[in-house]
């Protein structure tokens, strides 16, 4: 396979090092392309594969322009960095590399090291943008967090959206601050140590301001998606297409400096050639990967429970690092109290949740009466830092008609013991903002498009889908201004001195896994067991000859447990349920192997035989 050129960005408007604007756009049913200037037309000329290409001085950075197809077809840049004028408007020519970067000495953590925090950049604060972010850095590092986790930022119709209707791939949502923001806030997470996570959207484009059909075979109908007709990874023309992405993913990687990226719903990238589409984006990046020598991450969510997703490139796998899995999420929640309807009427609770500590997929060849079938493959084999859990994340709360937090649909010892359930996990932690002071703002599905029958559509949508809750009330206007001004965060809360505690009680749950090894993402050296009659769990994990042992009580009721008799002594770590973090007792310090310990109700106790 020859490589693309990773070392610069390919397409789209890109400088020289003579400041001349080298010009590159993939239109192969196109019978002519020229430049559209404010005052003149440049014709591009014709290529192999469909491309075309000019070189000129005549465009210079901060520059508007357009492409014109066929003397009739006027068109804005597919790979447009800058959108200054919004969706429906020219592109603004941008130099990517007149940043000047500080964090040459920056190397990325170790992917097991990674705790994520899942934040959205219109909502995070109240200037709802990238600088705003930065405000907030020296928090997120005290808090224990090491990697931020960004939703989409890619140009979106308006200023409010959850980022997946983003329509201009490469350009920078300009409300938030454009391409000079976000190189501005990684360069600041870099200074103060913390990876940064992007969110990218691969297997749609939106449907504001979606111009992609006029320039070439973005699409294709072999296959429907939710959002329509499927992208064209794999009919006629799709090697244009492919590579339209695998450079969006090295422009991120290389002009960004973006650490890893968390590609949605690859499930939805319909591709049956021979190597599909992500089996060529592992070889691209591998191979910017050796010409820079720093490291990056490739993370998906995908719900159909199929290792070969993160099976590497040698057992003919798609080579992804991690993926997110949202049945930890689904059977935790179950296990706390969530009422079994919709997807969670899969999941029994405890049952559930021990064998997602297990085998971290639930659904691993066994039969699904929600989707009546048997579903999902084994994940035998893949460490624990091929996984992403959480308690909480932007769709399992925005999704919901209210977009309820679980700072109001449970109590606040059960907040505690459902965030140190994924915490002392042996995946991937995740935080979504907000959660570690207990949030009561609500994180709503909100949008601002420009077109009256697509707002209208969206309206009904969101009714129709939940027409069966009407006793709830009515589903929030996803237009209107103020769904998405409640969905800020409220960061005042933290003056208060119950949101301060919780938010303290996560700094130590966070300094508790990274001080103890075994919870670690080794998934080979741990015992679970539950207790369906008492909605209990026992978490036994060890590293060498240190152990540690996390008795969960998710029922209302205080229990007795007994001790494991894996080590003769145990000396108590974290007691979720210590007035010290408001709540009702204070356990044991100290226990002999087989000895009963009382766990209060919605709490958990972590003991180890080893302290340090």
């Amino acid at each position: 396979m020859n490589h693309i050129d990773s070392s610069k960005r390919n397409i789209g408007v890109n400088f020289n090092q003579t400041g001349a604007a080298v010009i590159s756009l993939w239109a192969p049913e196109a019978k002519s392309v020229q430049l559209k200037l404010a005052n003149r037309n440049l014709s591009l000329s014709k290529g192999e594969f469909g491309y075309w290409s000019l070189e000129t001085a005549d465009l210079s950075a901060g520059d508007t322009y357009q492409f014109l197809l066929d003397d009739e077809i006027v068109i804005t840049d597919p790979a447009s960095l800058l959108q200054a004028d919004g969706v429906h408007g020219a592109a603004t020519a941008y130099h990517l590399n007149n940043f000047q970067w500080t964090d040459q000495q920056w190397q990325n953590l170790p992917l097991h090291t990674y705790i994520f925090y899942e934040l959205h950049t219109g909502t995070f604060t109240a200037e709802g943008t990238f600088e705003g972010i930065i405000s907030k850095l020296d928090y997120l590092v005290e808090l224990g967090i090491t990697a931020i986790e960004l939703m989409p930022v890619a140009q979106f119709p308006g200023t409010r959206n959850w980022g997946y209707d983003g329509v201009f791939p490469f350009a920078v949502q300009e409300s938030y601050g454009g391409p000079e923001g976000l190189q501005d806030l990684v360069n600041a997470c870099h200074e103060k140590g913390l990876a940064v996570v992007l969110d990218v959207v691969y297997n749609h484009i939106g449907p504001e301001g979606n111009y992609f059909a006029l320039s070439g075979p973005y699409f294709t109908e072999k296959y429907k998606t939710p959002w329509g007709s499927a992208v064209n990874f794999d009919d006629a023309w799709s090697d244009g297409v492919r590579n339209y992405f695998i450079e969006n993913v090295l422009m991120w990687f290389r002009d960004f400096h973006i650490d890893a990226l968390r590609m949605d719903a690859v499930h939805a990238i319909k591709d049956f050639g021979a190597v599909h589409f992500l089996q060529q984006l592992r070889k691209e990046v591998d191979h910017l990967i050796k010409t820079t020598h720093r490291m990056h991450y490739l993370i998906i969510e995908s719900d159909l429970n199929d290792q070969k997703y993160i099976q590497p490139l040698s057992a003919n796998g798609y080579g992804m690092d991690a993926t997110w899995i949202d049945e930890f999420h689904h059977a935790l929640r179950v296990t706390a109290g969530e009422p079994a309807n919709g997807y969670y009427s899969d999941f029994s609770g405890i049952e559930h949740l021990e064998k997602a500590y297990r085998d971290a997929y639930v659904y691993d060849g066994i039969y699904s009466p929600h989707r009546q079938k048997t579903f999902g493959g084994k994940a035998d084999g893949h460490a624990g830092e091929q996984f992403v859990v959480c308690s909480q994340n932007h769709d399992q709360v925005g999704n919901r008609m209210l977009g309820e937090r679980s700072s109001v649909l449970f109590s606040r010892e059960m907040q505690k013991l459902m965030a140190a359930s994924v915490v002392c996990s042996p995946f991937l932690p995740m935080l979504f903002m907000g959660e570690e002071w207990g949030e009561t703002n609500p994180f709503q599905f909100f949008i601002s498009h420009g077109e009256p029958e697509l707002i209208k559509a969206v309206r009904e949508g969101r009714k129709a889908e939940f027409a069966a809750f009407h006793s709830l009330g009515e589903a929030p206007d996803p237009q209107a201004e103020s769904t998405f001004l409640q969905s800020k965060l409220q960061w005042d809360l933290l003056k208060e001195n119950a949101h301060q505690q919780l938010s303290d009680y996560y700094k130590a749950l966070l300094k508790l896994r990274k001080q103890y090894a075994p919870l670690s993402t080794d998934r080979t050296q741990m015992i679970v067991a539950a207790d369906k009659v008492n909605n209990c769990l026992i978490l036994q994990r060890w590293d060498q000859d240190q152990y540690v042992v996390c008795l969960l009580n998710f029922s209302k009721t205080v229990q007795d447990l007994i001790m494991p008799r894996a080590r003769p002594y145990w000396k108590k770590i974290f007691d979720s349920a210590d007035p010290c973090w408001g709540g009702p007792a204070i356990a044991p310090v100290s226990l002999d192997a087989l000895a009963n310990v009382t766990v209060q109700s919605e709490s958990i106790l972590v003991y180890t035989s080893k302290h340090v």
